[in-house]
């Protein structure tokens, strides 16, 4: 991180040390260490592969402040679990008070750290602030959630002489941690916890509750197993906390001498619990336990099996496979079919997943009728379709049964124009069928409950501009929204409430928005494409088109973009990312099989998966 410094009669700057298989590699300084005036911005560290491990050196005998100020922001960087490395440049007083999981600070570029006052000097008589600099990109909080940020970064750090070791220390400092993007990207990774949906049962499924992913961000390097089953224990982070619910009593936690969780040579992982959780029964039990395989299943070393323990005996075990059979979590369930709208202005379907081009019919009255179709969404269950005409006005659901009849729309827009018409609909977790009328005089976001009867308007309170596209997430508590203001596109994510009592309508309506593409400003098309995550096509201001993955908190996943493809209008995707990506473009209907480039599918436009 800087360049060492020589011939001056004492140790040089401390050092983050980063030891790889087959070697020792020395993260040289960040910044230059001066013996007085500026002290230059920390840059983040190049991002290393994962087998990388970082270890903060400890502060030099008679380190100047700069070096002080600049081995402690190094330290923060490292996989030290308890940061007491970093503790050693504080202060004792200031270790203890210290709380680095309180937040952490992504900035653009690493801190930059300038002496404030006595012209830069650090000989001030025993004391001198740092002032601590930069651009801000995101935040992630005391519940590891991460939320995007923008503006200026500002914090100071105070530094005192000792009156008797005669040592620079770190007295005063804000909360929490600061780094640049690099070193976050090294340093942590996005995990999904789960929770259950708190309001809504899945149709067909009234025994299974349905599994809802709560992405937060975890340390890569640092036990990631048991930081997500204590984070799971936790709670909901507070922004999907009001639609969900967690099936661990209120206080449950790891014993207090839990250590670190690990499975055994089966892939079983044993869970410690205190006496909170001692006399839940069997189903919860097993609830609980589904919670923990479904965040688990992404980590490494793999767990097959869960046993959850409490006061000294067996509370149940459940394996992977159980998990499925007790709650429904939408990655594991795939689609028969792809659907779109051919030539002829039909509802037709290919086998998801299979490299046939030639679609056939679908069974209904939208596919085998004709009545002309702009866009269409089939019910996640595939047995009953919905479809916008040609003009835009008018909204139909049939049954996907051959020989159906079609009968009189469900749904009727009076916008002067096609582009204020009816939006692309949407089928949730249990058969409601969602869309948006863009009327510019009436503009509403409506539900119909089992896709028929009257249409429900969802209050939206605190949506400023208007709908343009829906999506609603196969969990049913979250949607997806284009919303237009201004000339701009934005995707918002927000949370679906719903209030009443048993049997009778319940008044809905979508709640804590916030955007999940705060750096584009034209949203072409989006499709949920995983539990937490979602494809966009999109623009940034000035720039060019481009399609992209993009998580629900606003964040980048740590996988690659899909290639290229240029003039894209529609895009869909499955909650099974085994299935390929399909859009319609310039082309017509292609698909992004994994590993492989766009191939063209055939002619047709508005491709969904089911949802």
């Amino acid at each position: 991180m800087g360049a060492d410094r020589g011939g001056r009669g004492r140790r040089t700057p401390a050092r983050v040390m980063a030891y790889a298989i087959g070697g020792v590699l020395l993260l040289a300084g960040c910044a230059s260490m001066p013996d007085s005036g500026d002290l230059r911005g920390v840059e983040s560290t190049p991002r290393q592969e994962s087998q990388v491990r970082v270890f903060a050196v400890p502060p030099g005998e008679d380190a100047q402040p700069s070096e002080i100020v600049q081995g402690f922001l190094e330290a923060l960087t490292s996989d030290d679990p308890h940061y007491k490395t970093a503790r050693q440049y504080l202060t004792g007083e200031a270790a203890k008070t210290w709380r680095p999981e309180a937040s952490t600070t992504v900035l653009t570029d690493g801190p930059g750290a300038e002496p404030e006052g006595a012209g830069g000097r650090e000989d001030t008589g025993g004391e001198i602030t740092y002032m601590l600099t930069g651009t801000k990109v995101a935040t992630v909080d005391a519940q590891q959630s991460y939320a995007p940020a923008t503006g200026a970064y500002g914090r100071a750090v105070h530094l005192k002489k000792g009156e008797k070791s005669g040592q620079w220390r770190i007295d005063a400092l804000p909360q929490g941690v600061v780094m640049g993007e690099s070193d976050f990207q090294r340093n942590y990774m996005s995990v999904n916890k789960y929770y259950f949906a708190s309001n809504t049962t899945v149709a067909g499924a009234d025994t299974q509750p349905t599994a809802v992913a709560d992405p937060v961000y975890v340390r890569r390097r640092v036990d990631p197993m048991t930081q997500m089953v204590r984070s799971v224990l936790s709670g909901p982070t507070r922004w999907l906390g009001p639609v969900v619910r967690s099936s661990f009593p209120t206080g449950t936690a790891l014993t207090k001498n839990a250590g670190a969780l690990t499975p055994d040579d089966r892939n079983k992982l044993t869970i410690p619990l205190n006496d909170e959780a001692a006399r839940v029964g069997t189903n919860r039990c097993e609830e609980m336990a589904a919670q923990l395989l479904f965040t688990l299943h992404s980590l490494s070393p793999a767990v097959d099996g869960v046993e959850l323990r409490a006061g000294g005996a067996e509370l149940c075990s459940l394996t992977r496979q159980g998990a499925d059979a007790v709650a429904l979590r939408s990655a594991v369930r795939s689609p028969d079919f792809l659907y779109f709208v051919d030539a002829k202005d039909r509802l037709v379907r290919i086998p998801a997943g299979d490299s046939d081009t030639e679609p056939d019919p679908a069974p209904g009255a939208l596919g085998e009728g004709d009545t002309a179709l702009r866009s269409v969404a089939v019910s996640r269950d595939e047995h009953t379709a919905a479809g916008v005409s040609l003009d835009g006005k008018s909204l139909y659901v049939g049954s996907m049964v051959s020989g159906g009849s079609l009968g009189e729309p469900v749904l009727r827009s009076h916008g002067p124009s096609e582009k204020d018409r009816l939006t692309t609909p949407s089928w949730d977790a249990h058969d409601g069928l969602w869309v948006a009328d863009r009327d510019p005089d009436n503009p509403r976001l409506l539900l119909l409950e089992e896709g028929k009867g009257d249409p429900l308007e969802v209050r939206t309170p605190h949506l400023d501009g208007r709908i343009q596209a829906v999506r609603v997430a196969a969990d049913g508590v979250r949607i997806a929204l284009v919303v237009e203001k201004g000339g701009k596109k934005t995707l918002l994510i927000g949370l679906i409430e719903r209030e009443g009592k048993p049997g009778e309508q319940s008044a809905v309506r979508v709640v804590e928005l916030r955007s999940a593409t705060p750096e584009l400003e034209e949203i072409t098309a989006m499709s949920w494409a995983g539990d937490s995550r979602l494809v966009v096509v999109g623009r940034e201001h000035g720039g060019v088109e481009q399609m992209r993955y993009v998580q629900v908190d606003g964040s980048t996943p740590d996988i690659p973009a899909p290639a290229a493809l240029t003039g894209v209008k529609e895009v869909t995707a499955a909650e099974d990312d085994q299935l390929p990506l399909v859009a319609y473009s310039v082309d017509g209907i292609v698909r992004l099989p994994s590993g492989a480039q766009w191939q063209k599918v055939t002619q047709g436009t508005a491709p969904v998966y089911p949802g």
